[in-house]
C-alpha cells in the first residue's frame, strides 16, 4: 500500500495562498469587466482569440481546446453571446458536424472597448506588485505546471 504523501506546513501554505489568490484575482477580474464592459469573464475570453485569429473566427472544438473547457459550456455560451450580436456560430463547410465561431463588429467593438480596462485591472492587482524577474520565475513556474498537466499542450 502506497504511503500517503501530505503537504509540509510550507507546502499547505503555498498551496492555500494559490487557490485563494486565484479565486479573489478571478472574482475581482470578472466584477471590474462586468461593470465597466457588460461583458462576463467567460464572454471576454471567447471574445479574446477569435479577436486574435487572422479570420475573427475558429472551429468550436479549437476554441474548446484553447479554452480548456467542454463542448456544452461553450454551446450554452456562444448561443448566449449570440443572441447579444457579439458572435456568429454557422455550420464548418469541411465538417458537417463541427461549427465555426466567428466574431461580430459588436463582439470586435466589445472586445476592444473592454480590452484596456482589463488589462489595468490585471496590472493593477497582479502584474505590478511583481519585479521582471518575479514574473519570468513565475512564467516558467505556470508553464511547467501546465506541461505536467497537459503534456499535449502547445
Amino acid at each position: 500500500m502506497a504511503q500517503e504523501r501530505w503537504l509540509n506546513e510550507n507546502q499547505q501554505r503555498f498551496w492555500r495562498l494559490y487557490v485563494d489568490v486565484q479565486h479573489h484575482l478571478e472574482g475581482v477580474l470578472h466584477r471590474e469587466l462586468l461593470t465597466g464592459s457588460g461583458l462576463s469573464s467567460a464572454e471576454f475570453a471567447v471574445l479574446v482569440p477569435l479577436s486574435e485569429t487572422p479570420a475573427e473566427k475558429l472551429r468550436a472544438r479549437d476554441l474548446c481546446r484553447e479554452l480548456g473547457w467542454d463542448r456544452t459550456r461553450l454551446s450554452h455560451l456562444v448561443a448566449r453571446m449570440q443572441q447579444r450580436g457579439l458572435v456568429r456560430r454557422s455550420g464548418c463547410a469541411d465538417d458537417a458536424r463541427g461549427s465555426v465561431v466567428e466574431l461580430t463588429h459588436e463582439g470586435r467593438r466589445a472586445i476592444t472597448d473592454a480590452a484596456p480596462a482589463h488589462t489595468d485591472a490585471v496590472r493593477r492587482y497582479l502584474i505590478d506588485l511583481l519585479d521582471d524577474d518575479e514574473i519570468a520565475s513565475m512564467t516558467d513556474v505556470f508553464q511547467r505546471v501546465l506541461e505536467g498537466l497537459d503534456p499535449q499542450r502547445d
